[in-house]
């Protein structure tokens, strides 16, 4: 049987491969052998993906939200759009967690012209730049003329003396990151240059979606027990990642949820944050 991807391209039907995502959810095996068995009851030659994707996370979510909510985890990075600004904020929180002092959104003059960066960064007294690409679609990648164009904004700004953390920082490390993928030549191109990547599943061991699972670190839109209007006004709150709700459910009253859906959205974050 052939399914048609998210880009278009036609492939074989792979009952295995979406076993595995639908594990990831956090769902035991029986669950998904369940869910599976129901969709293998509906699918038809040519059917998209997304309508995959769209009755397994229906099917996930009637068994239990925050399994579906981590299911709809790339899905949930693409509502932090439309511009990625606040998806700029979600990886300034990433690389909080791992102990990084972040800044976001500043204008650093370099030698030629200045320059808008997305998050800064200190740790160890070494000072990144990094440049977030946001994609809002799931078939659009970062190629090579990415990392080629951010080298040239970092060799701009890397032997000048900047306002970050201190008054006399200097830029010495550059980060790419974007909530899709990176092409092989992109890749390439970035190690031979000493750049650094961060994508959803790149580097294998390391990736958004493997420190996301790590540290909990759960995008507020990944939230199946709020709409998405309801998220744009957390985010504008500042309210970035769902641990934060656990010690700020006043944020919950100030967007009027009533007290029995903030008990369910509480609910939700609990067994997100708590999943090992």
């Amino acid at each position: 049987m052939k399914v048609v991807k998210f880009s278009g391209d036609v492939v074989d039907y792979n009952p295995s491969k979406l076993k595995q995502t639908l594990l990831k959810s956090g769902a035991s095996e029986l669950m998904v052998n369940n869910v599976l068995h129901t969709i293998e009851k509906e699918i038809y030659d040519g059917i998209p993906t997304k309508q995959i994707y769209k009755m397994a996370f229906s099917l996930l979510k009637k068994i239990s939200n925050s399994h579906a909510a981590r299911y709809n985890l790339r899905a949930a990075l693409q509502l932090l759009g439309p511009a990625g600004f606040f998806f700029e904020k979600y990886i300034a929180r990433l690389f909080e967690a791992d102990d990084y002092q972040t800044k976001t959104n500043l204008i650093l003059q370099g030698k030629c012209v200045s320059h808008e960066i997305d998050v800064a960064l200190k740790k160890d007294d070494i000072i990144s730049m990094v440049e977030c690409k946001f994609h809002g679609g799931r078939d659009a990648n970062s190629d090579v003329k990415v990392p080629l164009y951010i080298l040239s904004r970092f060799n701009d700004l890397k032997d000048k003396k900047h306002p970050i953390f201190s008054n006399r920082d200097e830029i010495s490390k550059c980060w790419i990151v974007t909530n899709n993928r990176f092409t092989t030549d992109a890749v390439g191109f970035a190690i031979c240059s000493g750049m650094s990547l961060l994508s959803w599943d790149y580097p294998l061991n390391n990736n958004i979606r493997t420190k996301i699972d790590a540290k909990h670190l759960y995008p507020i839109t990944c939230l199946t027990t709020l709409s998405i209007a309801e998220k744009d006004k957390l985010l504008i709150l500042n309210v970035i990642l769902v641990k934060e709700l656990l010690n700020n459910s006043e944020c919950l009253e100030k967007i009027e949820l009533s007290p029995n859906r903030i008990k369910n959205v509480l609910k939700e974050a609990s067994e997100l944050c708590k999943y090992i």
